[in-house]
């Protein structure tokens, strides 16, 4: 089996993390668990009370009537200072929010830990996104509650017992900002042999540097009858109030409505504090602060038996805690972590109208609906905002590479659009790298704008597993995007899912040996001798595309190869340490086909040029499973596929000769009479 996207340094350093507009339904926000999942949790635990935090639903039968309203950071200032306000002094307790149903089959369960506010709405900018994937139950502790940190990671541990006895084949994740980082931690750490996944945002295990420590013999010493208003001082320090203020006059809205929005926000936000003030006394936030020390000190002390899968997510902006030191020391602890900083938002990261965790969990590789992840089938469109937000990142490539994209008709007629790909799949792409892969994220991008489909690649495994830590090798963070798009490891049983899903694949049989190619060898294939997709396409009736593309040469000049840097000793052992840190592939083969080692070609840039791209005719093996399951035969479609994505490059090598806007400086003087969005002429075709 090959590998597309050895290296993609275009797409794999887009960012993923965008503005979403996120939607709901609503009339009655919460509902209790114990009308959620009955049979998972016993009604008679006092976390599971079938108390309604708000009586505002209209029923009409058996349904829900409901509306469509935008969530924004309004809307969670009031609803947090209407479960502050009306808080019973009940014991800990699940909620489900109404607008998270979840609409996929096998979905697992997501328990939503809170911060320091007890509130249990840190993901309410996010409800609607994460409950189309999970069931969601978010935890609310009531402000008066006096339940010590050692019994509520009991009643978390628990519930995830049960849940998993109840299904034990799912996973079950556990979100927690702050303090809800260190109850995730713990309930882990007592409970190894469950399956868990944890994503800790800002965990407050550095509450011992906080800037709130010095806080605490202050507040003892405070009158009791006077109210600091502990969300306020936070608040203050960890930048809601500017954030909340800045997230309505960033939004693109005609200014009537910036304006209506920004007060709006101002009004919600200054009444939530004010309301607050009179609930948060002394004695609360000393509750508070020691419940946070509790937390901290608890969950520090049994770090090394998490064994769980952990995404770790980072505020460069945190002025509360430091969080991104802190960040990076539970990396090093936690063997199966990840990490992800934002170096621009604050210690609120789930109230960031810009950050999408939905987006993070896909991107990270973290999503999956059983005890394995599968990312063929766990794969997760992206949103059409999501496609907007990768498209319009990318749009320097546009600019600088222009891309000139030509199919082939099934008459044989080239045209310049990608009409003559087929819309239904399975469709697999075959051709031949480019150094480092460059051709790939600019091609994924015209697929994306043109036809609207989405190409998974099947890429080398290091796009998804880092073997050592600290290891030379590029941080998984940096194909975040790939995953995003689809992308999937190399290996058979992949490339058979996806052509069950009936997916447009991209393969490159050459895999690292020509993304990594040597001086000369532009253009060359390395292929293995026999054939490795023919059959598996025709098992499945899938159309393959031969293609090529051109360019590489007209940006960069490499200057030291491969062959150039194993003659030089630094530079040989840091390739062999680098390869020693990933799966090897092909390691039973034999000759240059089999040689994987990973290096960075070292190559100096050129005036760009041009990139082109010709799919050839379509070769169809809808009715030939049986006739294509002769090797033979199946090799003589092998060779055929070989031979066209030559002839493609060959093509587009020799057409670009007569394009006079294949330099930049020509493009640009083009654009400046004729606009900058016209499509740039190129060569006649034949």
């Amino acid at each position: 089996m090959s590998n597309a996207c050895a290296i993609l340094p275009g797409i794999c350093s887009l960012p993923v993390v965008k503005h979403t507009t996120f939607r709901r339904t609503v009339s009655a926000r919460f509902k209790p668990l114990s009308s959620v999942r009955s049979s998972a949790v016993s009604t008679k635990q006092s976390l599971m009370t079938t108390t309604n935090f708000e009586d505002d639903s209209t029923l009409k039968g058996e349904h829900l009537e409901t509306k469509v309203e935008h969530i924004s950071l309004k809307d969670y200032f009031e609803q947090s200072r209407d479960l502050l306000m009306k808080s019973d002094g009940g014991p800990p307790r699940w909620f489900s929010p109404l607008e998270c149903g979840s609409r996929l089959t096998n979905s697992p369960l997501l328990l939503s830990l809170p911060g320091v506010d007890g509130t249990g709405l840190s993901l309410l900018l996010h409800h609607q996104r994460l409950g189309e994937i999970f069931d969601i139950w978010c935890l609310h502790i009531p402000t008066t509650d006096r339940t010590p940190f050692t019994d509520i990671v009991k009643l978390v541990e628990k519930t995830v017992t049960s849940e998993n006895y109840n299904f034990p084949n799912r996973p079950i994740y556990l979100v927690g900002e702050s303090i809800g980082g260190c109850l995730a931690l713990a309930v882990a750490a007592r409970i190894p042999h469950i399956d868990l996944v944890l994503v800790l945002a800002n965990p407050a295990t550095s509450f011992g540097k906080s800037q709130l420590q010095p806080l605490l013999p202050i507040l003892k010493f405070i009158p009791h009858h006077i109210r600091p208003g502990l969300p306020y001082m936070m608040s203050l320090i960890t930048g809601v109030p500017l954030r909340a203020m800045m997230s309505a006059t960033e939004k693109i809205l005609p200014s009537q409505q910036t304006i209506t929005d920004l007060s709006e926000a101002v009004a919600a936000l200054f009444s939530y504090f004010s309301d607050l003030g009179d609930v948060f006394t002394v004695e609360i936030v000393l509750w508070k602060l020691k419940m946070i020390e509790s937390a901290c000190e608890y969950s520090n002390s049994c770090l090394n038996s998490v064994t769980a899968q952990t995404l770790i997510l980072t505020s460069g902006n945190d002025q509360l805690l430091p969080s991104v030191q802190e960040g990076e020391r539970l990396y090093q602890i936690l063997e199966k972590s990840q990490i992800r900083t934002f170096p621009d938002f604050s210690h609120a990261l789930f109230l960031e109208e810009n950050f999408d965790l939905l987006t993070v969990i896909k991107g990270a590789g973290f999503y999956r609906r059983a005890k394995h992840t599968d990312y063929a089938s766990d794969f997760l469109p992206p949103t059409p905002r999501e496609i907007k937000d990768i498209v319009d990142s990318a749009r320097w490539l546009e600019v600088v590479t222009s891309p000139v994209m030509l199919s082939t008709l099934e008459d044989g007629k080239i045209v310049r659009s990608l009409s003559g790909i087929p819309s239904e799949g399975p469709v697999l792409f075959v051709g031949c790298h480019n150094m480092l892969g460059l051709e790939v994220a600019q091609m994924i991008r015209r697929f994306l704008i043109e036809r609207n489909f989405i190409i998974r690649g099947v890429a080398h495994p290091m796009l998804f597993k880092k073997l050592k830590k600290d290891g030379k090798m590029p941080d998984l963070a940096t194909y975040d995007v790939t995953r995003v798009l689809g992308a999937v490891p190399v290996s058979a049983s992949n490339l058979y899912k996806l052509f069950s899903m009936k997916s447009h694949v991209l393969l490159y049989p050459g895999g690292a040996r020509e993304a990594l190619h040597r001086k000369g060898e532009e253009y060359k294939l390395f292929w293995p001798e026999q054939s490795e997709f023919v059959r598996m396409a025709a098992r499945f009736g899938a159309t393959i595309i031969p293609f090529g593309a051109v360019g590489e040469d007209d940006f960069a000049q490499l200057i030291l190869d491969y062959d150039d840097q194993m003659k030089i000793p630094f530079l040989k052992d840091y390739i062999k340490e680098v390869t020693d840190e990933t799966i090897k592939l092909r390691s039973e083969m034999e000759g240059e086909i089999a040689n994987q080692d990973l290096h960075m070609p070292i190559f100096i840039p050129k005036v760009p040029g041009r990139y082109y791209y010709l799919f050839g005719k379509p070769i169809k093996t809808e009715g030939r499973k049986q006739e294509l399951r002769n090797r033979k035969k199946a090799h003589q479609v092998y060779i055929e596929v070989k031979r066209e994505v030559e002839k493609c490059l060959a093509y587009c090598k020799r057409k670009r000769e007569y394009d006079p806007y294949r330099n930049i400086i020509p493009r640009f003087m083009y654009q400046a009479t004729h606009g900058l969005e016209t499509q740039v002429p190129t060569f006649d075709l034949d």
